[in-house]
């Protein structure tokens, strides 16, 4: 690109607004913006209905006069062009919204210099810049930082700047001064030549039209680039929010608070004693045998939904999903008190939560859902393995045992299977557990496939 077309295209972007390079594909990033321009907008449109009533009155005390109604039928079009403004925003660039803007410093600007229709106060056109009116256009740029990106306010800075130049150099070109004013000023004040100059009605002062939006436009950049940093607040915070959220899939509530807090708490490698909990869906294959594919899928996602939300309702984590199943743990990436009470509690909701929607199915014509859950407490090893992509990693014969007793769940024509390991822990955590295990019955010394040594456990029946 060469030097004049890099210039150009930085006065393109200065002028027209371009927006800034945000990733949208993120919906997160996404939802941030606009979320942060919805509020802004409302803000913005607020501030100017306030600040428009309070300028109203302002100019009854100023000029309480009837010709006062004419700016106040200035102050209502920008009131009626910021509900419009308001309308069109949207995150990225809006030509109407751009433009919209445009017509909101026009109808400041001649309001401003135009002369009042229905003043019959007789003045060099020049006076109408002796009032300070030019102050009002802060109020449009101070509540566009509330709504506009940085590059969007500086340009309202610059076609501010170049408007009331144009404005007043024009009147000064066309105006016709009145004859006599000026000698007469000079006359009274003569021997003071800079006073009477100030002091000239047919003045248009160009030094201080200049210096005006000179420090208007320093203003407005200074205003853009603490918006600009604001922007990357934003952005920073819109990653945070989608960190939480992927945590959210797999944590309950209270650990992401614990891991948002702390620095890097899954990295270390540890030997811990948790409860590990299977369930799938029992005869998912017959099920799913001769069934239109979306209908399975839709059956799965609204199985893994209220699994899920049992999980994080006991303080559990979403460890993975199974197919047809899911596994949980209980303790991790943080060991609990109440670890083992958590995940029996679990099982118990889970079996309860299946009922409920088997009735809704049963009314909807559709087929029950059968679960087979198995529940140990056990020694696991935890931490992130993996190079580049890491992932938490629950390893042990803590989940191989679980795992063998969900598969168990078939052959005792159970729903539910716990160690006796679990329930030993779960009645030293809590002497309520002792509920939980209602209708529980014990088997001991059982063969589990894969599982070296009999073992006891405890079987819920059907």
């Amino acid at each position: 690109m060469t030097e004049t077309t890099a210039s150009q295209s930085r006065l393109s972007r200065l002028f027209f607004t371009q927006p800034d390079n945000y990733d949208l594909d993120n919906k997160y990033t996404e939802a941030a913006l606009e979320r942060n321009k919805r509020e802004g907008l409302e803000l913005a449109v607020r501030a100017r209905w306030i600040a428009m009533a309070f300028t109203a009155l302002l100019l009854i005390y100023l000029n309480p006069h009837w010709e006062v109604l004419w700016y106040h039928f200035i102050l209502l079009l920008i009131c009626a062009n910021g509900w419009l403004i308001r309308r069109a925003g949207r995150v990225g660039q809006s030509r109407t919204e751009l433009f919209l803007i445009f017509i909101d410093l026009l109808i400041m600007t001649l309001g401003m210099i135009v002369p009042n229709p229905f003043s019959d106060d007789v003045r060099p056109l020049a006076m109408q810049y002796r009032f300070d009116n030019f102050q009002y256009f802060f109020i449009i740029l101070a509540a566009g930082t509330l709504a506009y990106s940085w590059r969007t306010v500086i340009a309202i800075g610059t076609w501010t700047a170049f408007m009331w130049t144009a404005g007043w150099v024009i009147a000064w070109w066309v105006s016709t001064p009145i004859p006599g004013i000026s000698e007469r000023v000079s006359e009274a004040l003569a021997g003071y030549p800079d006073v009477a100059e100030f002091m000239d009605p047919n003045s248009f002062m160009p030094t201080l039209r200049i210096q005006q939006v000179i420090v208007f436009v320093m203003v407005a950049v200074t205003l853009g680039v603490s918006m600009r940093r604001l922007n990357r607040l934003l952005m920073s915070n819109a990653g945070l929010e989608r960190e939480r959220a992927n945590l959210s899939r797999y944590f309950s509530p209270n650990v992401v608070d614990e891991l948002s807090q702390n620095d890097e708490p899954l990295k270390q490698v540890r030997k811990e004693d948790i409860a590990v909990l299977f369930i799938d869906i029992v005869g998912f294959t017959k099920f799913s045998a001769g069934r239109d594919p979306y209908e399975v899928i839709e059956v799965l996602r609204g199985f893994h939904a209220r699994m899920e939300t049992e999980v994080f309702r006991h303080h559990g984590t979403l460890d993975k999903y199974l197919g047809d199943g899911l596994m949980a743990t209980f303790g991790t990436p943080l060991p609990g008190e109440l670890d083992a009470s958590n995940a029996l509690a679990c099982a118990r909701s889970m079996v309860d939560m299946i009922d409920r929607w088997n009735i809704d199915r049963k009314r909807a014509g559709e087929a029950e859902i059968q679960i087979g859950v198995g529940v140990h407490f056990g020694s696991v090893v935890l931490g992130d393995i993996g190079a580049n992509r890491l992932e938490f990693a629950v390893i042990g014969d803590a989940v191989n045992v679980a795992a063998k007793l969900e598969a168990m769940t078939r052959e005792c024509a159970a729903r539910i299977i716990v160690s006796d390991a679990l329930r030993t822990q779960a009645l030293q955590e809590t002497p309520n557990s002792e509920d939980l295990m209602a209708g529980f019955e014990q088997r001991p010394d059982q063969t589990v496939r894969g599982v070296a040594a009999p073992m006891d456990f405890w079987v819920l029946q059907k």
